[in-house]
């Protein structure tokens, strides 16, 4: 049976015992209203786990984890000043292992938080904004408790969550967390045109949100049939449909629809996918499945990077000690992509990074191996495309060493010359 609570009566004694592991939808995703009672509650609940996979809403202090151990497959968005305070427990994981280790009880989950839409005649709500690992986790959880938030849009699931499944329902009628669209600099726009070229009439895409993201959509609005089987959207996305460059006609599986497990942008957006039958909202066996990727003709994934050493190595996740980002879904996409028929795997970042006072393209990495070589396929910067696929050690060093900024290739080529004399 669903009972349901008013805002200002929950509490979660009773509800929620000592030593629970709680899981919650991530992104634009969040359930405010349960976290934040969580939060407030939790001297009294405690001691607590909780896992959330990121956070763009800065509701989560590095002082709430004096009763409540945090933990992440990395420090995306304002979850980073947990990983800076040394209070966030970094599981290494792609997006798409999330919901199978919710599954085997690697990751805990007693209790579920899910932000969902109102429900609809038949008493099925959907997950609105953000799907990935959140069904495994309602599927697991001893309890789950659903926050029905007025403002979030119906858009359709592979799995739309019933209200029998419900344990406790809040409602609510508040704003989304929102993602605006990134500023694009000049260097933005040079990568982006790089990266635009790979992509062709009948591609199916994979990019995620910021500037570089933002600026390759602007070049593709004359683009034709292109898809999108992706693990988030953002307000770009709306552009390319309203242009006509996305009817994902050419893919050999949810023809017509565009696939996605998680909407991160503006209301903007979220009032574009509701009730919208072209999209379709699912989870992250779907978007980072090896099998599906790979069956995908043409597809081009676009990831960035923090790093790329001169063997062709990736750093997507810390630097000098610090955490900045996450595992994500960089690999699965990769991998995809470099299975696809015609399909393409990109990697984008900028040539320095502080202002220009270091490089990104190095003579060895400052921090771990997202992306292993062997699975890297072309590298840009602003100063140009560089193919590794295929391609030996010494002649991937030249090709990176073209394409980082001019103030360090020298140093580069200074520092890989035992490389590039012995071919490894």
């Amino acid at each position: 049976m669903t009972l349901t609570i008013e805002p200002d009566a929950l509490d979660f004694a009773g509800i929620i015992k000592p030593g629970d592991a709680v899981v919650w939808g991530q992104a634009c995703g969040e359930p405010l209203t349960l976290i934040e009672a969580l939060l407030e509650q939790r001297a009294a609940l405690g001691p607590l786990s909780a896992f959330a996979g990121s956070s763009f809403s800065n509701v989560i202090k590095p002082e709430h984890a004096d009763h409540v151990r945090f933990s992440s497959m990395g420090a995306l968005g304002s979850l980073r000043s947990l990983a800076k305070a040394g209070v966030l427990d970094i599981i290494p994981c792609h997006v798409g292992q999330i919901g199978s280790m919710i599954s085997q009880g690697l990751i805990g989950c007693d209790v579920a938080f899910v932000q969902v839409s109102a429900a609809d005649a038949k008493g099925y709500h959907s997950y609105g904004v953000i799907n990935d690992y959140v069904r495994k986790a309602v599927t697991e959880a001893r309890v789950v408790i659903a926050e029905v938030n007025a403002q979030v849009p119906y858009v359709p699931c592979d799995h739309m969550l019933h209200a029998s499944e419900i344990d406790y329902i809040v409602h609510s009628d508040r704003p989304l967390v929102s993602v605006a669209p990134a500023r694009i600099g000049d260097a933005d726009r040079a990568t982006a045109a790089l990266c635009a070229a790979y992509i062709e009439d009948g591609s199916i895409l994979q990019f995620g949100i910021g500037a570089v993201p933002d600026a390759i959509a602007q070049l593709l609005v004359d683009r034709r049939d292109l898809g999108i089987h992706t693990g988030m959207i953002g307000d770009a996305f709306v552009d390319l449909v309203e242009a006509g460059a996305i009817t994902n006609a050419t893919k050999t599986i949810d023809r017509g629809i565009s696939i996605t497990g998680a909407f991160i942008g503006t209301r903007r957006l979220y009032d574009f996918v509701h009730d919208n039958a072209a999209v379709r909202l699912c989870g992250s066996e779907t978007t980072h499945g090896d099998a599906i990727l790979s069956a995908l003709p043409k597809l081009v994934s676009i990831n960035s990077a923090i790093e790329v050493d001169l063997t062709g190595q990736i750093n997507a996740e810390s630097i000098a000690g610090a955490y900045m980002g996450g595992t994500g879904g960089q690999v699965d996409y990769v991998r995809g992509a470099s299975r696809s028929r015609g399909g393409r795997s990109i990697i984008a970042l900028p040539s320095t990074a502080q202002g220009g006072a270091s490089s990104r393209i190095v003579i060895a990495l400052s921090g771990p191996v997202t992306t292993a070589r062997s699975e890297a396929d072309v590298i840009v910067t602003e100063y140009g495309a560089a193919e590794l696929k295929g391609v030996a050690l010494a002649e991937r060093a030249r090709r990176l060493i073209a394409i980082a900024h001019p103030d360090f290739r020298e140093g580069l080529e200074r520092d890989a010359h035992d490389l590039l004399r012995k071919g490894y």
